[in-house]
């Protein structure tokens, strides 16, 4: 579980995130959304460590990140995995080196114990075989699985995604959906989401955290969001046609 209280982050002396309190719970999927502009970055590198932050507390599993040991920070690092935006692969490493990397940098594990893991992982998002191929050589949708192989790799206990479906087809980004969800359920991640991909809200979204200029606005889950009246949500999700279809059918069930 990772749990916020009364998180704000400035840049410039204006306040881009305001006294955010939530908490995301282990073995399920969350995501956040929001308009651009509306702090969902901001907040996800708050989370991830990549932004210090003046005020409140971000605790994992009770540890409070801000002020553990350096040592310890390097630990709890090496229990997070995540997944970029555009799949941040290594062009120059093929896909076994690229999903090896994380095990390097944490671990000193033999080589066959390593390359074992990775075999499993690449097998676990059906990859494999694909050891020795190139990013350049893999599909989108290829790539972004490597990218999920790699974040899974050392076992973590946290799983962070930037926007896993951007530039893919609408069946591929399904397909990363349940990908996500299936690993989340059988490891009992802690998985946070960063999205604006309404598909995603409809099919994994356990728990919907919604930002708007910085705040949160709503928080609930994707069948939740069906019947909810919070006109700064219906203002951001209504344009979808999917919404649309899916909230009528779930209001006349």
């Amino acid at each position: 579980m990772i749990r916020v209280k009364n998180l704000s982050k400035s840049f410039n002396n204006k306040t881009i995130i305001k006294n955010i309190s939530c908490q995301f719970e282990r073995g399920k999927t969350s995501l956040i959304i929001g308009q651009t502009g509306s702090g969902k970055t901001v907040f996800l590198k708050c989370l991830l460590g990549l932004h210090d932050y003046e005020k409140g507390e971000i605790l994992f599993d009770g540890v409070n990140f801000k002020t553990i040991s350096e040592y310890e920070k390097m630990k709890l690092k090496s229990s997070i995995g995540t997944v970029f935006q555009g799949s941040a692969l290594f062009d120059s490493m093929t896909i076994e080196e690229n999903v090896m990397f994380p095990l390097k940098m944490f671990n000193n594990l033999p080589f066959d114990e390593m390359l074992d893991r990775v075999n499993f992982v690449l097998k676990r998002v059906e990859l494999e075989n694909s050891n020795k191929k190139m990013p350049s050589e893999a599909s989108g949708g290829m790539q972004k699985r490597v990218a999920i192989a790699r974040a899974i790799v050392n076992k973590p206990n946290y799983l962070f995604c930037d926007e896993p479906n951007s530039g893919l087809d609408p069946k591929t980004a399904i397909i990363i959906d349940n990908l996500i969800k299936e690993i989340t359920e059988e490891l009992n991640i802690t998985t946070i989401i960063n999205s604006h991909d309404m598909n995603s809200v409809m099919e994994i979204g356990e728990k919907i955290i919604f930002l708007k200029n910085g705040k949160l606005k709503w928080n609930g889950s994707n069948k939740e969001i069906f019947s909810t009246e919070n006109k700064d949500v219906l203002d951001f999700v209504y344009s979808s046609n999917l919404y649309k279809k899916v909230r009528k059918t779930y209001l006349n069930q």
